[in-house]
């Protein structure tokens, strides 16, 4: 299998760049992206339980990979929500899936949302992930406008091993995540 082509640009271009903007002693201090994980809360299947099967579907199309349910926590009586019943959905992408979505996601999707000026930088968590809201499910190629009874949007967290926001956001930008420009 080939390597995504994100992973070898990371590699090859953008592990010496930061390398030198941040003088690492070594390469394996160089922040790299871990993981990403993909959310979608889903509060309207508490009454409709098909939502979960619809939801299940779309974010493993879009992720490349089996999403899974994720369960109440406790009885809610105001939301007529029960412990362990299905919310949402997700999905955890590792390694050359994570490359492949997250080219995905940066050349397609992204540019398919309307108005698109670029994404906030206000995402940031302070221990240097980021985390980006999609409103739509439907800028992702992969899903079919026919198909979709209900628009949903979901989370997108990028969990990096860099150790502040500022390495984080660079990491980021040269993977080429359009931020937003500040005038």
């Amino acid at each position: 299998m080939a390597t995504p082509r994100l992973k070898e640009k990371y590699l090859k271009e953008i592990v010496p760049g930061l390398k030198d903007k941040f003088q690492y002693k070594s390469v394996m201090q160089v922040p790299k992206v871990e993981k990403i994980c993909i959310n979608k809360g889903l509060g309207a299947a508490v009454a409709d339980k098909k939502l979960i099967d619809v939801g299940l579907e779309e974010v493993s199309t879009i992720a490349g990979q089996k999403a899974v349910a994720t369960r109440s926590k406790k009885d809610i009586s105001n939301f007529k929500l029960r412990s362990n019943q299905a919310i949402g959905v997700k999905v955890t992408l590792r390694g050359d899936r994570m490359y492949e979505f997250m080219d995905r996601l940066l050349n397609v999707a992204l540019p398919r949302v309307r108005d698109f000026k670029g994404v906030s930088d206000k995402g940031f968590d302070g221990r240097g992930n980021y985390t980006l809201g999609v409103k739509e499910q439907i800028i992702f190629p992969e899903i079919s406008i026919d198909k979709v009874n209900k628009i949903n949007g979901m989370d997108i967290t990028f969990v990096t091993s860099a150790a502040s926001d500022e390495e984080s956001y660079e990491l980021l930008k040269s993977l080429g995540m359009p931020f937003v420009t500040k005038n």
